[in-house]
């Protein structure tokens, strides 16, 4: 997310108990100040968000400085990028976790800012969102690179890529602010963030759309065009090996091109299973479960999706080449074997 945010703590504050006013829909939830029960379970775990937090803002600082030192940055800017967003979700989160465990009185038009901003997490998810849409288009690109390369080649400009990264940027933004401002409030110093709803039939529906185009959308693209591309390439294979066709330049720019999307798949992979539980438990508990939640299975879907986010260096790190050469020369008397290029 961009995995999963820990914003779903109030984007999941799905139906407790419902009191209709005024032809408004109030829906309280799993707040910090509504769940007394669930105040140490919510201590404990935004302790936990903090510290894997941390690890991963220093974990995705490493990866763009490979990616520059290495010049990969400018062969890949839409892999750049999405560490670039994965860095911002990591630091966002560490930053709305710590305030999040202070107990604020909110008043007035800076108490509603302070409301929206921090406990709505408005920038997190904003970022996370992004993430996802990115993702999209990362796949996208090595799809066409691959399976269209001639088209790429003479089509695929610069100026794509980076309309590319403005939408997943202006995607998480519209949906956020279109969601968090109107459903959000202060009551007597308490905020209340996702928490109002015009009708119920409108958070169901923001609950179906939210699955299936920030999850189930992005798992069907995910699938046909990695599986698309590993059909090309063992074809390509297959072609070379019985022509004997293959030069050592051929091969070398098949390497890493195998490479890359080798790496894809598993931050894929890593994407499809750590972010279907908190999906499948926002998707349910918006359709209408008016029984109290079960936050140790709250809980651990979303701790789940942190861990995609805080894996995601990690995996760049073993697995994409030119970035891990440049990380093993960080590491005190650690000697790598210089290849030729």
């Amino acid at each position: 997310m961009t995995g999963t945010p820990p914003s779903s703590v109030v984007h999941l504050s799905v139906v407790i108990t419902t009191d209709t006013t005024d032809d408004v829909t109030q829906t309280t939830g799993a707040n910090v100040v509504t769940s007394p029960s669930s105040r140490g379970i919510e201590f404990y775990f935004q302790c936990a968000v903090i510290v894997i937090g941390i690890v991963g803002t220093a974990a995705n600082a490493l990866i763009p400085y490979g990616f520059i030192a290495s010049k990969q940055h400018t062969k890949h800017r839409l892999i750049f990028h999405q560490n670039v967003l994965d860095f911002f979700g990591s630091l966002l989160m560490v930053i709305t976790s710590s305030l999040k465990l202070c107990n604020f009185y909110f008043s007035g038009f800076d108490g509603l800012g302070f409301c929206i901003l921090i406990h709505g997490e408005y920038f997190s998810w904003v970022v996370f969102l992004a993430g996802k849409i990115n993702l999209i288009f990362v796949t996208i690109e090595r799809y066409l690179k691959v399976v269209y390369s001639v088209w790429s080649k003479n089509k695929l400009g610069n100026w794509m890529i980076y309309s590319a990264m403005a939408f997943a940027w202006i995607s998480g933004f519209v949906y956020e602010t279109a969601l968090l401002f109107p459903t959000s409030a202060l009551i007597d110093g308490v905020c209340y963030a996702y928490a109002f709803w015009k009708s119920p039939a409108g958070m169901i529906v923001n609950g179906i759309l939210f699955f299936f185009y920030f999850y189930v959308t992005v798992l069907i693209i995910l699938i046909f065009c990695y599986g698309h591309i590993l059909v090309v390439i063992r074809r390509q294979a297959r072609v070379m090996a019985s022509h004997g066709s293959s030069t050592a330049h051929q091969a070398h720019s098949q390497e890493i091109q195998t490479n890359v999307i080798k790496t894809m798949i598993i931050v894929s992979a890593s994407f499809a299973v750590c972010d279907m539980p908190i999906n499948v438990y926002y998707m349910l508990r918006s359709v209408g479960s008016y029984t109290p939640p079960n936050y140790a299975v709250y809980y651990a879907s979303m701790f789940a999706s942190f861990l995609y986010i805080c894996a995601n260096p990690f995996i760049y790190a073993t697995k994409f080449d030119p970035v891990r050469n440049i990380l093993l020369k960080l590491i005190p008397c650690k000697k790598t074997s210089s290849q030729p290029v």
